[in-house]
């Protein structure tokens, strides 16, 4: 397994398409989620011709638990770092979740560098919960019970299909979260103080939002979709069938949008 060397740590990531020709693009998940989530995109699109590096966040999967940082900025961070050191030209970043804000910072930051970003299920704005409902995730996220009931809630916020594999990335993930130390990390992850992306000033990237049409993480998925799209100037697909992780719930929608997004820039260029 090849790692991205940061100053506080190494970043793993998987390479799809390691010999292919084509266009480098970049996934990052989410927090609490494992890289294999993209596996069938991450196939899909080095079947395409182009190749693929899915990475895990600081602190999660296979990565280092000695970052100190663990936001989306700082994960910003990391994806440029990843697509420099593969030496990647007008690249494409796709971000899940937190992973989508990570992207649209890089996009903004790094114009010269990204071409295209996919905003899959995104969180460009931190949720607000009322105080109860802080209260019920401090209670979840206590050990001993925390790996538990965050993969039960991995388990539910999949609503709609159920991914091909399901149940062993459901026991990766379960794995992930065990080791206290781990934990520790992909808690800080949970609790960081993640910044609101609302002005993409600068960014020179075309952009596509997906959306699953059954997230439960919004009351209206479509109109938190809207929004996404309103602030990065780019379309907007919904995905039937499909709660928060469309990359492996509808890898058949999801890797023909992203195929057309790497299209659509390398023909711009």
């Amino acid at each position: 397994m090849p790692y991205l060397r940061r100053p506080e740590g190494r970043i793993a990531y998987d390479l799809y398409g390691e010999d292919a020709s084509g266009p480098l693009v970049v996934c990052v998940p989410g927090m609490f989620d494992h890289r294999a989530s993209f596996r069938f995109v991450g196939r899909a699109l080095a079947a395409a011709g182009y190749r693929v590096a899915v990475m895990d966040l600081r602190g999660h999967g296979d990565s280092d638990i000695t970052f100190t940082a663990h936001d989306s900025r700082a994960t910003s961070t990391d994806v440029i770092a990843l697509a420099e050191e593969l030496g990647g030209r007008r690249v494409v970043l796709v971000g899940n979740s937190m992973g989508a804000a990570a992207v649209t910072i890089a996009a903004v930051d790094r114009p010269d560098l990204v071409a295209g970003i996919a905003l899959l299920g995104p969180f460009l704005r931190p949720p607000t919960p009322a105080w109860w409902e802080r209260t019920m995730q401090n209670a979840l996220l206590l050990r001993p019970w925390a790996p538990w009931a965050l993969t039960f809630l991995y388990d539910r916020l999949h609503a709609g299909r159920t991914p091909e594999g399901h149940d062993e990335q459901r026991a990766r993930i379960l794995r992930m979260l065990r080791p206290a130390d781990r934990y520790r990390s992909i808690l800080a992850t949970i609790r960081a103080t993640n910044e609101t992306v609302d002005r993409t000033e600068g960014m020179a990237a075309e952009a596509v939002v997906i959306m699953g049409e059954q997230d439960p993480d919004w009351k209206d998925p479509h109109a938190e979709a809207r929004w996404v799209a309103s602030v990065v100037g780019g379309r907007l697909v919904m995905v039937p069938a499909c709660g928060h992780y469309a990359q492996s719930q509808r890898p058949d929608v999801v890797a023909p949008v992203l195929v057309d997004l790497v299209e659509r820039v390398v023909t711009d260029a």
